[in-house]
C-alpha cells in the first residue's frame, strides 16, 4: 500500500488546531464553573435568607416554641412561578438528630442534616415528595432551647438557568473554536504562500528553462532550498550544454567524411557494373545516405533545441522564397516515386532564423515524400493567415496523399523516435525537429486529415 504523502500544511494544522481545541474545551469548562458557582451561591443565599427570616419570628414562651408567621407571610414565603418552596421548624433538643417535634411548616419534610453548631448554616441537595430540592438548614438558640429550621426549594429554575448557561457557553465555545481553526488555517495558508508561488513559478516553466530561481522576496527559511535548486539547475544546464555541444560537434564532424564516402561509392558504382558489385555498392550508398541524413538530423536537432536558441537571431524572412529554394532538391526524389510535388506559394514574410526554417521545411517535405505511396500527390503551400483565430502571421502547409495519421496518434508523432510505419526508413526525429523549431519561433504546428479525409495535412502557423 502506498504511503500517503506527508504534508507540511496538515502537520502545522495538526499541531495548531489540536491545542486550540483543548484550550477551548478547558476554557469553556472553567468559564462554566466560574459562571455557575456565583449563581449557586446566590441560590443558596436566598434559602438562607428565608431560613433567617423564619428564625427571626421564632421564640420560646412558657417553655414552648412559638412562631409569629401570619398566613400572608407564609404565602409570600411559599410563592413561586416555577419552583415550589417548603419549610419546617423542629425542636432540636439533644438526641433528636434533625427529627425533633414539629414546631411549624410541613410535617412530611424529611429529617434535617444538623449544622455543626448553633448559628451555623448548611445547604445540601435532597428530595422532598419525590422531587429533587436544595435544602438550607439553620440552627438557632433561645436561652437553653435550640431549634432547626429547614427551607427547601425545587430545582426547576436552577436547572433552566444551568441549561441556558450551558447552551450559551457551548455556542460561544463552538464559535471560538471555529474562529481559532479558521485563524490557524488562514495563518498556515498565508505562511505557505511563498512555497505556492515557487511551485507555480516552476510549473510555469518550459521543460528547457534551466534559469536560476529568482531569490528576491524569498523568505529566509526557503533560501537554502532555492540555493540548492539553483545549484542543481546549474549542474543540469552544464550537463545539457555539454551533451548538446557533443551532439552538434559529432554531427558536424560526420558530414564531411560521409560526403566523401558517398562520392567515392558513386565513383565506384560507375566503374564496376557487374551485378554483384553493383548490388553491394548500392547497399553501401543507401547506408551512407541514411547516415548522412541522420547526422544532418542530429545537427538540426542541436540547432533547434529551445533551451539553446537565441531570439536575437530572428530576422524577416521571405517564407515563399525559402520554400521554393528548399523544395527544389526534393524534385528528383519525388520523380523517382512518380509523386506529383506541387507548390502554392503566396508572398509571405515571417520573423525567423533562416537555417532553422530550412530544416523545418526539409523535414516536413521529406516526411511527406517518405510516407506517400508511388504516384501520390504532395502539395506545399504558404499564405497569409486568415479566418477567425488564424491571426495575421504566415501559414505553411504540407499536404500528402499518404495513409494519414489516426487522431489518437497526432500528438505522439511529434515525440522523438516515434515512427508509425517500420517499413519506412528514418530515425523518427524529423517531426520532433519540426516541433522544436516551431516552438523557438513562437509558432504552432498541428496535423489533421488531408482533403476529403485522405492523407495528412501539417500546418505551421507563425505569429505576427
Amino acid at each position: 500500500m502506498a504511503r500517503a504523502p506527508d504534508s507540511i500544511r496538515l502537520r502545522l494544522l495538526k499541531w495548531l488546531i489540536g491545542p486550540f481545541v483543548v484550550v477551548s474545551l478547558a476554557g469553556g469548562a472553567l468559564t462554566y464553573a466560574l459562571a455557575w458557582l456565583p449563581a449557586q451561591m446566590a441560590y443558596d443565599q436566598s434559602l438562607f435568607d428565608a431560613a433567617g427570616a423564619l428564625g427571626a419570628r421564632l421564640d420560646v414562651k412558657g417553655g414552648v416554641w412559638r412562631i409569629d408567621l401570619p398566613p400572608q407571610a407564609e404565602q409570600v414565603l411559599r410563592s413561586g412561578d416555577i419552583d415550589h418552596v417548603s419549610f419546617v421548624v423542629r425542636d432540636a433538643d439533644e438526641g433528636t438528630a434533625g427529627g425533633g417535634a414539629l414546631v411549624a411548616g410541613d410535617g412530611d419534610f424529611p429529617p434535617l442534616r444538623m449544622p455543626p453548631k448553633a448559628g451555623a448554616r448548611f445547604a445540601y441537595d435532597g428530595v422532598v415528595n419525590g422531587e429533587p430540592v436544595r435544602i438550607a438548614t439553620l440552627r438557632i438558640t433561645r436561652g437553653q432551647r435550640s431549634a432547626t429550621i429547614g427551607v427547601a426549594k425545587t430545582l426547576r429554575m436552577r436547572a433552566q438557568i444551568r441549561q441556558a448557561a450551558f447552551r450559551a457557553l457551548l455556542v460561544l465555545g463552538a464559535l471560538a473554536t471555529l474562529g481559532c481553526v479558521g485563524l490557524a488555517w488562514f495563518s498556515v495558508t498565508n505562511g505557505l504562500r511563498p512555497l505556492e508561488r515557487m511551485r507555480s513559478h516552476l510549473n510555469a516553466r518550459s521543460r528547457d528553462d534551466l534559469e536560476p530561481i529568482p531569490s528576491a522576496g524569498v523568505p529566509y527559511e526557503l533560501e537554502p532550498v532555492v540555493l540548492a535548486l539553483n545549484g542543481l539547475l546549474a549542474r543540469v544546464q552544464g550537463a545539457a550544454q555539454a551533451q548538446q555541444d557533443f551532439l552538434a560537434d559529432a554531427a558536424h564532424q560526420l558530414r564531411t567524411p560521409l560526403a566523401g564516402l558517398q562520392a567515392q561509392l558513386e565513383w565506384l558504382a560507375q566503374r564496376h557494373t557487374d551485378a554483384e558489385t553493383a548490388q553491394a555498392v548500392a547497399l553501401m550508398l543507401s547506408a551512407t545516405a541514411r547516415m548522412a541524413r541522420q547526422s544532418q538530423q542530429l545537427l538540426a536537432l542541436a540547432r533547434a533545441e529551445p533551451g539553446h536558441f537565441d531570439p536575437a537571431t530572428l530576422e524577416p524572412v521571405r517564407l515563399d522564397a525559402l520554400v521554393g529554394e528548399c523544395v527544389q532538391p526534393f524534385v528528383e526524389q519525388a520523380a523517382r516515386k512518380g509523386i506529383d510535388l506541387g507548390f502554392e506559394l503566396d508572398p509571405v514574410t515571417v520573423r525567423g532564423e533562416r537555417f532553422l526554417l530550412r530544416d523545418l521545411i526539409d523535414n516536413l517535405v521529406d516526411n511527406a515524400l517518405r510516407y506517400t505511396p508511388e504516384h501520390g500527390v504532395v502539395t506545399v503551400r504558404c499564405s497569409q493567415g486568415q479566418g477567425p483565430g488564424a491571426g495575421q502571421g504566415g501559414v505553411l502547409e504540407v499536404e500528402d496523399s499518404g495513409p494519414g495519421i489516426a487522431p489518437h496518434l497526432r500528438t505522439a508523432v511529434f515525440d522523438r523516435h516515434v515512427r508509425l510505419d517500420s517499413k519506412v526508413t528514418g530515425s523518427g526525429l524529423g517531426l520532433a525537429i519540426v516541433r522544436d523549431i516551431a516552438t523557438v519561433h513562437g509558432a504552432t504546428v498541428a496535423v489533421a486529415s488531408g482533403a476529403k479525409g485522405v492523407g495528412a495535412l501539417f500546418t505551421v502557423r507563425f505569429p505576427e
